[in-house]
């Protein structure tokens, strides 16, 4: 695991406050964000499954995308992924179909996270392109968010 700078942090705050948009929508609170290799975000995305009634459209699928877009080309070799929770397995294999070689996130997800905690889809020695994972980043931050969501929704 690399250590985490300030610009992981700056990236993962601004993809906090995104989150927390998509309360207005009723969407779990999850954003992502692409930046290139020179610090330039791409795309930026969060969680529209409710808002859309697409059950793909994750934040990191929909960030994708649009960089993909932004960039004209589906590869994003030399991006790096930031996000406020743990990959699903969904997510993880659009990661590793864009070639993004670099993920950060946030808050850890024990129940379906595909980057270390349930599988490590990103780091499996069996597939073609491997992921550097950079996981915790203000993890408590991001998890607060998350469970204060779903408190709302648990209160009668």
């Amino acid at each position: 695991m690399t250590a985490v700078d300030p610009t992981h942090q700056a990236l993962m705050g601004r993809c906090i406050e995104d989150a927390r948009l998509a309360m207005a929508t009723g969407d779990v609170p999850v954003a992502a964000l692409v930046i290139d290799g020179k610090g330039t975000v791409l795309a930026s995305a969060r969680n529209e499954r409710e808002a859309t009634g697409d059950p793909t459209a994750h934040a990191e699928v929909l960030a994708i995308r649009r960089a993909a877009a932004a960039r004209g080309e589906w590869r994003l070799e030399g991006c790096t992924l930031v996000v406020t929770l743990e990959p699903c397995i969904m997510c993880a294999g659009a990661i590793l179909a864009a070639r993004i070689p670099v993920v950060v996130f946030g808050a850890w997800d024990e129940k379906a996270g595909a980057a270390g905690s349930l599988i490590d889809v990103l780091r499996d020695r069996r597939l073609n392109h491997r992921v550097e994972v950079i996981g915790g980043v203000r993890e408590p931050e991001c998890a607060e968010v998350l469970q204060s969501f779903f408190a709302q929704h648990r209160e009668p």
